[in-house]
C-alpha cells in the first residue's frame, strides 16, 4: 500500500499521469450502472442485432459516458478540490492537468457517437451526443451550480443510456424506451438528495445549492417520500405496458415496497445522527436498486417469461 502511496505522489510531483489516473476520470463506478441499463435497453428492445454491432454499440455508451465524467471532473476540479470525497480526483489532487482532461473528454465523446451513429444507426448516435452534451454543459456547467432542481432536471442525462441502447436495434424511442428513461430519472432525486443530507458539510463548503442546503432537511426529506412513491409506480411502467412478466414484476413490487420504506423511515426521523444514518440507509440501499430492477427485466428477457417482446 506505501509503493502505491508512494507512486501517487510522485506522479502527482511530477505532473505525469498515469493510465489509472485517465481511467479514474471516465468514472468507472458511475460507469457500471450507465453500461448495464443500456445492456438491458438494447438486449431487451424488440428486434435483432448482430452480436459484434452489439458490443460495439455497448462500448461506445460506455466510452461516451466515461466522456462525460472527464468533462465533469475538468469543469468541476475548483469544488472537487473542496469536497472531502473528491478531492483525490485526479486534478485537484495533480495528477492530472485541466488541460489534459478536456482533450481526452472532447476526443472520447466524438470517437464514441461517431463510431455509434456509423455502426448502428443515428438516432442512437444522435442521442449519445445529446447525453454527453446535456451532462457536460446543461448539468455541470449550469444547473450544478445554479438551482437546488439541480439533480431533477440533470438526472435526464443518466436516464438515456436504456434509451440509446435501445435505439440501437430498433432505430427508434418508443414508450418502452421511455418508461425505463422514467424509472432512471425518477430514482435520481431521492438517491443524491439522500447522499446530498449526510454531506451538507461538503456541499455547503463548495457553493452547490443542493436541495437540503437550499430548503432545510424537512422539505428535502418531504421530497424524497414523494419522489419514492412516483419512482415505485414508475417501476411496474414495464409490466402494465406488456414488456416485462412475472420475474420482473415481483421485483418491481419487492425493491419498490423497500424503496418506500427507507423513504418513509427518512422521513419520520428527526434527530440529526438519526437522521444522517436513515439518509445513508436509503442511500445504500438505492445503489442496488437499479441493478436489481433491471437485472430481473434482463432475466425475464433471457427466460423468456414473457411474449410479445421476444427476438
Amino acid at each position: 500500500m506505501a509503493i502505491i502511496d508512494d507512486s501517487r505522489n510522485m506522479s502527482a510531483m511530477t505532473g505525469e499521469a498515469r493510465v489509472e489516473d485517465y481511467l479514474a476520470l471516465l468514472k468507472p463506478r458511475v460507469m457500471q450502472l450507465v453500461v448495464f441499463t443500456a445492456i438491458v435497453g438494447l438486449v431487451v428492445a424488440p428486434a435483432t442485432i448482430n452480436p459484434v454491432i452489439a458490443i460495439i454499440a455497448i462500448c461506445c455508451i460506455a466510452i461516451g459516458a466515461g466522456a462525460s465524467g472527464a468533462l465533469n471532473m475538468w469543469y468541476d476540479a475548483d469544488i472537487d478540490a473542496i469536497m472531502s470525497r473528491t478531492v483525490n480526483r485526479p486534478i485537484p489532487s495533480g495528477r492530472v492537468t485541466p488541460e489534459e482532461a478536456l482533450v481526452f473528454g472532447v476526443v472520447l465523446s466524438v470517437f464514441s457517437v461517431l463510431l455509434l451513429g456509423l455502426a448502428t444507426n443515428w438516432v442512437a448516435g444522435g442521442l449519445l451526443a445529446f447525453t454527453i452534451f446535456f451532462y457536460a454543459v446543461v448539468y455541470t456547467m449550469w444547473l450544478k451550480r445554479s438551482t437546488p432542481q439541480n439533480i431533477v432536471i440533470g438526472g435526464a442525462a443518466g436516464a438515456f443510456p436504456p434509451v440509446v441502447g435501445w435505439a440501437a436495434v430498433t432505430g427508434s424511442i418508443t414508450l418502452e424506451s421511455i418508461a425505463l428513461f422514467l424509472i432512471i430519472f425518477l430514482w435520481t432525486p431521492p438517491h443524491f438528495w439522500a447522499l446530498a443530507l449526510y454531506k451538507q458539510s461538503d456541499y455547503g463548503a463548495a457553493g452547490i445549492p443542493m436541495m437540503p442546503n437550499v430548503v432545510g432537511e424537512a422539505s428535502t426529506k418531504l421530497q424524497i417520500l414523494v419522489y419514492s412513491v412516483l419512482l415505485a409506480a414508475a417501476g411496474l411502467l414495464p409490466t402494465v405496458l406488456g414488456f416485462a412478466g412475472v420475474i420482473y414484476t415481483l421485483a418491481a413490487v419487492g425493491t419498490g415496497g423497500a424503496f418506500l420504506f427507507f423513504a418513509w423511515r427518512l422521513y419520520g426521523t428527526h434527530e440529526s445522527i438519526a437522521m444522517r444514518k436513515s439518509a445513508r440507509a436509503l442511500f445504500n440501499y438505492s445503489l442496488s436498486y437499479l441493478f436489481v430492477l433491471f437485472f430481473a427485466l434482463l432475466a425475464d428477457n433471457l427466460l423468456g417469461q414473457f411474449g410479445g417482446f421476444t427476438a
